[in-house]
């Protein structure tokens, strides 16, 4: 695969509505949003959203690896050929 359709796949399944369900969206900002509350004035702060980052990244790029590139369902990403974006 060609690395623009690569990266125009990737946008795809970040911006698709069907990607992340609305409580999984608003539990991943809770807990950023937690994180950020309890660690701002932390010397850690900034090593605590970089950790956070880089579970993120991890996690992102597991699932891209199970869904072989987002073309196969696991978990709760649904993979549907015939609809549309």
């Amino acid at each position: 695969m060609a690395f623009s359709k690569l990266v125009k796949r990737e946008i795809e399944v970040a911006f698709s509505k069907k990607s992340q369900p609305v409580w999984f969206r608003l539990l991943k900002y809770l807990i950023l949003g937690i994180a950020i509350y309890f660690f701002w004035r932390s010397k850690t702060f900034w090593f605590i959203l970089l950790g956070l980052f880089v579970l993120s990244i991890i996690l992102h790029f597991w699932y891209r690896h199970k869904t072989r590139g987002w073309t196969k369902s696991f978990g709760g990403w649904k993979y549907d050929k015939e609809e549309p974006e």
